[in-house]
């Protein structure tokens, strides 16, 4: 039980501190961070291919979404899967 609240005062200080110290800040994605840091090296590189499709904003955080919920899925039932076979093999240990 304590490492379990340990954990969930290191999630807060994860989440608050940045919100603390970059008040001010923009957080925006590293798509936009990379377009702007080449277009800095090199203002006229123009990209050699076009998206075939391009989502609108409400549709990419959908997209985005699903991603997010496939890979807890795959998470939550690797830590499920080892947390049954350490149960497993001390049960019989026994």
């Amino acid at each position: 039980m304590k490492k379990y609240i340990i954990l969930v005062l290191v999630l807060i200080v994860v989440i608050v501190v940045p919100l603390i110290f970059i008040s001010n800040g923009t957080f925006g994605g590293t798509d936009d961070q990379a377009k702007n840091m080449i277009n800095q090296i090199n203002p006229n590189y123009k990209p050699w291919f076009s998206y075939i499709w391009q989502p609108s904003g409400e549709i990419a955080t959908l997209i985005f979404c699903i991603q997010t919920g496939i890979g807890s899925l795959i998470i939550g039932y690797i830590i499920g899967f080892l947390h049954g076979k350490k149960k497993t093999l001390q049960e019989n240990k026994k």
